[in-house]
């Protein structure tokens, strides 16, 4: 059992494990709001919105994280608000602003990472360094992951109800306009609580596969919550030890292996996956059948006068 614990010796795999559990758990647990309302568009589109602002933050106050967490979360909200507004006053649609806006951001934060004083590469904001956590990340992931995690445990049942039917939900007194902000406000901390670990472009996959693969496995709504949560976070520390033994990217380990437990999801759910809908389909008659034992006596219907 050394090639399993052996990495435990170390202080900065300690580190990594524990932020990358963290991580994992907090994507997995958020990822089923974002399946659920098929918001994936805005999420891709959101990570790549943070670049512009972690330039900037290089830019006024080196690599402080305090500065990288105001820069990249003002960027977002920038962008996501401002394809609310697009979308409003103009007759383009909200995915057509938002795309369009975040093509334009992520352009405009390669170009500032040029102009950076700070030797800085672009690679690590892109597919992420979990291996250079500092303390003081440590401390901004866990305290996104103690603020976000229960607040949507907390808000789960009009969440739910907002997600499926907003119309339902505000008939019902509940504030839908703010719960949306709210679960903005959720995905962008959680992004950058992430950023460090898994990067711009990975950050979908570590967001998204976990709850697609509950989602594939049962109809549960508190199952997609926390199953989500507990395999992202297993995925995460998968897929660091595998970086580990292989020397291999980190961040690329571990959506491969959340890739893995989707694929298997996809292949050999029990209700949903490709194999079982490749079998034929029992006939209801033979289901009703199956219900009795062969050797029931069967019941004479009246005879007719």
């Amino acid at each position: 059992m050394d090639w399993l614990t052996e990495p435990f010796h170390h202080e900065f795999m300690r580190r990594v494990l524990v932020g990358g559990a963290l991580v994992g758990f907090t994507n997995g647990f958020l990822g089923a709001f974002v399946v659920l309302r098929r918001l994936a568009l805005m999420a891709d589109s959101l990570s790549h919105s943070l670049l512009p602002g972690l330039a900037v933050g290089v830019m006024l106050f080196g690599l402080a994280p305090a500065g990288l967490f105001f820069g990249a979360l003002v960027a977002a909200l920038i962008v996501a608000v401002g394809a609310q507004l697009i979308a409003r006053s103009s007759r383009l649609k909200e995915d057509t602003a938002l795309g369009a806006l975040y093509t334009v951001a992520f352009s405009l934060g390669i170009v500032l990472l040029k102009f950076v004083k700070v030797r800085v590469s672009l690679l690590h904001y892109l597919f992420g360094n979990i291996l250079g956590l500092s303390d003081s990340d440590l401390w901004i992931i866990y305290g996104i992951s103690l603020l976000v995690v229960p607040l949507l445990a907390a808000l789960q049942r009009p969440l739910l109800l907002t997600l499926f039917d907003p119309t339902v939900a505000a008939s019902q007194g509940i504030r839908v306009n703010w719960l949306n902000f709210v679960l903005m406000v959720a995905l962008v901390l959680t992004m950058i609580a992430s950023l460090q670990a898994i990067g711009v472009i990975m950050l979908l996959g570590l967001l998204i596969a976990p709850a697609a693969t509950v989602y594939l496995l049962c109809d549960s709504y508190p199952a997609m919550l926390w199953g989500g949560g507990a395999i992202g976070m297993f995925g995460s520390c998968a897929g660091l030890l595998l970086s580990y033994r292989l020397d291999l990217p980190s961040g690329a380990c571990i959506v491969l292996v959340l890739g893995v437990f989707l694929l298997a999801a996809y292949l050999f759910s029990p209700r949903y996956g490709l194999f079982r809908r490749l079998l034929p389909a029992r006939h209801f008659h033979a289901e009703s059948l199956a219900r009795w034992p062969e050797d029931a006596p069967h019941q004479e219907l009246p005879k007719e006068n």
